[in-house]
């Protein structure tokens, strides 16, 4: 799938509402603040089994994450630290929320995979940053190629969350169980892919 590679063409879609963002005022990491805020109350809803909530919390905590980038761009205060507070806000979402999903619906062991195989999938990337030397920025924002490779990352994971709670809610399919062993093996197969594709291209000696 991978959603984040059409970026430019969703843009379209969201940047519209993000300049309504920017009439408020709010600044990109008060933003970012207010996305892991949700992102935590998303995971409490999970925990507590109530998957239709926690799935509305963390849809807008993702809509909200798109948000302090439009208004980062039209603000022109996109910053260095703006860009690794996002990072690392996204990331904490994304494992307390796949954390609290996986002990309430999943197994401890297929819990603590999942949540490392996502953490690894994001995390590879400025790893071949720093190794590899991709430094080049478009509207801050470094373009490397990884950002086309593997096809289930972060928004994908959301998408899948949500429509499995929805499964969950009505019993069916297995739900929340079946949607967390889709994302694991999904993710495993997606990193699997940005490995493959770094080795092929960069398995080489140093100059």
């Amino acid at each position: 799938m991978n959603i984040t590679s059409k970026r430019k063409s969703l843009k379209k879609l969201y940047e519209p509402i993000g300049l309504l963002f920017v009439k408020t005022h709010l600044t990109p990491n008060i933003i970012t603040i207010i996305s892991v805020i949700l992102g935590v109350l998303s995971a409490v809803f999970f925990y507590h089994k109530m998957p239709l909530a926690g799935a509305t919390l963390l849809f807008m905590s993702g809509f909200m994450d798109l948000m302090d980038g439009v208004v980062a761009r039209e603000t022109e205060k996109a910053s260095k630290f703006g860009a690794v507070f996002d990072w690392l806000a996204d990331k904490f979402v994304d494992s307390i929320v796949l954390f609290f999903i996986g002990i309430t619906y999943s197994t401890p062991v297929l819990t603590a995979l999942t949540v490392s195989l996502n953490m690894l999938h994001t995390f590879i990337k400025p790893v071949a940053y720093a190794e590899i030397g991709f430094s080049n920025r478009q509207k801050g924002k470094i373009d490397d190629p990884l950002e086309g490779i593997g096809f289930f990352g972060r928004p994908e994971t959301i998408i899948t969350i949500v429509f499995f709670s929805i499964l969950e809610r009505f019993n069916i399919l297995g739900g929340l169980e079946t949607g967390y062993i889709i994302i694991a093996t999904l993710t495993f197969l997606s990193l699997a892919q940005r490995i493959i594709y770094l080795y092929i291209k960069y398995n080489k000696e140093y100059d």
